[in-house]
């Protein structure tokens, strides 16, 4: 049986060769988020970017929720794959990493379709769920603080609709989720995180071993 492919350094610039469509925008952007601190580490790959949008458009998405902004790479990726007159939220509990990203949104032709919401995350979902949004929106992205992701999943399956996708970025979280001697918060919410969608019944789960693990979740009907 077929193993995982280890994806070594040259075999990475291969796929990015053969398989990356980022354009000028998108390069630019994340190559001014490299250059902050824990840029690198809290930006996702390109590759991933592409991989949502690809979702989002399969949806398709009208309404895209998203809970992390940082610098808004993922964000102006989602916005451009939405379906026409489509609206994309977007939440983080700083206005100071998103506004890195509005310049390019507005460079995209863009910025009209996004909604920044700053705030506590929960706060936040928990009143889009009190403002009749529960079953309204199509597809979820989730790559916040990972101490609270079982808080932002269990919002985020109210607000999806039956058969909407819910996307997870660092359910591998570096390796640290089978480290016995990793017992931090994040790590501890990451592992529940897994645990919880894994025994729900309600949803269809598939966890890809690409970046630092994306989980896709689909909500049964």
């Amino acid at each position: 049986m077929a193993q995982q492919v280890d994806t070594s350094a040259p075999l990475g610039a291969y796929i990015r060769d053969v398989s990356l469509r980022e354009d000028d925008i998108l390069r630019q952007l994340r190559e001014l988020t490299a250059e902050l601190p824990m840029g690198t580490a809290m930006q996702i790959m390109p590759e991933e970017g592409q991989l949502l949008a690809m979702l989002a458009r399969l949806t398709p998405a009208r309404n895209v929720l998203e809970i992390g902004t940082f610098t808004g790479y993922s964000t102006l990726c989602l916005a451009r794959a939405l379906a026409p007159n489509g609206r994309l939220i977007t939440c983080d509990i700083t206005n100071r990493w998103p506004r890195i990203g509005a310049e390019y949104w507005q460079r995209a032709g863009v910025a009209d379709r996004i909604d920044v919401r700053i705030g506590d995350a929960v706060d936040t979902l928990t009143t889009l769920i009190a403002d009749q949004r529960a079953g309204s929106f199509d597809f979820v992205f989730i790559d916040a603080d990972k101490r609270r992701y079982p808080d932002y999943y269990r919002l985020a399956r109210t607000l999806v609709h039956d058969q909407g996708l819910i996307a997870v970025d660092n359910t591998l979280f570096f390796g640290r989720v089978i480290d016995p001697a990793a017992d931090d918060a994040d790590t501890a919410g990451v592992r529940d995180f897994n645990l919880l969608v894994r025994d729900d019944p309600a949803v269809d789960v598939s966890l890809i071993p690409m970046a630092d693990g994306i989980t896709l979740i689909r909500k049964k009907p």
